[in-house]
């Protein structure tokens, strides 16, 4: 029998030592590291090729599209199939996106309205992988080992970002925009490799009860298929704490939508910079997620969730309403102000999500899994869309210091009103 309380050090031992655990680690890690490469090449590639504000905002909104629409398909999908197969087919359908927009950028044939039909198609395979790797999780970790899974999972793979960004630079200006394109690709099929040899799951799934069972029995498919879609719908709602927090996390979404389609334009038209710079930007917003979540691993089980989630939430909104200052800072401090932001906004993403999606495996029913994380990246993404189109429709019109401070000011009292939940704080 396990002793009740058990040391840091042997939790993480422990993980060390599951097989299935470390080498779904391993994929993600070594994929993680091709996104960062790709996520600069990427940005650079769209703003050379368009040079417009609002299409890089209206391609952020169309970005998540196909994950707010497929998600209320692929949540019962995932319930049902084995969850390797849709990871790993989801990998190999995003490498290949990948290696077609490297080849037709190389080639000089690559067109904008590429970029909308490989975008919606690389969204798509995420809709699916996305739940099915968190219902997965549950099912190789114990209950008791799930917070610690979620935050070391989240360093590690927020370091081999972080290396990946420091590389980002060098790739590009040796390998070009089509080489880090390219190089992404080949860490999707890496991490189809690994996951290969992963097991489907060695804890046992909690089962839906046998009244529900036999109602569906009697209903067609269809009928089976929105019974089924409705029972995810119904746990969410009743569900008064993830709920709440999913609506703080899609007004949270919203507001950060003018650091996810202008970070380049803030970096080359306010802070003077380049790919290095905007390189730099990202290695200091993964390098606070990546301390973040190896306290958490270390220390997160001290402290209840809901200290964690709030705290998370009210550094992000002053993280980037302070982001609005570097330009107006004098030149030798511009860069330093803007790297250390960025860590704190790192810091606090990684504070509010971890324990989040943690809290959200341990409570939620195994064969249920599956599509209450549809829904809820359903409803959090839903906001994207929204905030993309109208930091498109406004950036040339409102400087973007102000949209920054705006949207963090917003985040911050919002934050503030999820104390008044008394359910919320007990947690």
């Amino acid at each position: 029998m396990e002793p009740a309380l058990t040391s840091p050090s042997v939790q993480s031992e422990r993980l060390y030592r599951n097989r299935n655990y470390m080498l779904l680690l391993c994929a993600k890690i070594i994929s993680r590291f091709g996104d960062s490469i790709d996520s600069i090449a990427y940005s650079w590639m769209v703003y050379m090729l368009t040079g417009s504000k609002l299409l890089m905002g209206t391609l952020f909104a169309v970005n998540s599209i196909p994950s707010i629409v497929l998600s209320l398909f692929s949540g019962v999908f995932v319930d049902r199939w084995p969850k390797k197969i849709i990871v790993i087919v989801a990998d190999y359908g995003r490498g290949s996106i990948v290696c077609l927009t490297a080849l037709l950028f190389s080639l000089g044939l690559l067109e904008p309205w590429h970029l909308f039909v490989f975008t919606i198609l690389n969204s798509s395979f995420e809709a699916f992988a996305a739940p099915a790797e968190i219902s997965w999780i549950p099912r190789i970790l114990p209950k008791s080992r799930i917070l610690q899974g979620n935050s070391l999972s989240s360093s590690a793979s927020q370091t081999a970002e972080l290396m990946g960004l420091a590389a980002a630079g060098a790739i590009i200006a040796f390998c070009g925009i089509s080489g880090a394109l390219w190089l992404d690709a080949a860490t999707f099929i890496v991490s189809g490799l690994l996951t290969l040899f992963v097991a489907p799951g060695s804890a046992k799934e909690e089962e839906p009860s046998a009244d529900s069972q036999g109602s569906v029995r009697a209903k067609g498919k269809f009928q089976q298929y929105l019974h089924e879609l409705k029972e995810g719908f119904s746990y969410v709602k009743t569900n008064r704490l993830i709920f709440t927090t999913i609506l703080l996390a899609a007004l949270v979404n919203f507001c950060l939508a003018p650091l996810n389609v202008l970070n380049t334009v803030y970096v080359k038209e306010l802070l003077h910079g380049g790919p290095a710079l905007v390189s730099s930007l990202s290695m200091g917003l993964t390098l606070g997620m990546i301390l973040t979540g190896l306290g958490l691993a270390k220390w997160g089980d001290r402290c209840r969730k809901s200290t964690l989630i709030l705290s998370g939430i009210l550094l992000l909104g002053l993280g980037l309403a302070l982001l609005s200052l570097p330009p107006w800072a004098p030149d030798k401090y511009t860069v330093i102000a803007a790297i250390s932001l960025m860590f704190l906004i790192g810091v606090s993403v990684s504070l509010a999500s971890s324990p989040l999606r943690s809290y959200v495996m341990e409570v939620t029913p195994g064969h249920m899994l599956g599509r209450v994380a549809a829904l809820i990246n359903m409803l959090c993404l839903s906001a994207m869309p929204l905030g993309g189109a109208l930091t498109g429709a406004v950036a040339d019109a409102i400087p973007i210091p102000i949209l920054y401070g705006a949207m963090g000011s917003i985040i911050a009292a919002a934050a503030l009103l999820l104390t008044r939940f008394r359910s919320f704080r007990k947690v």
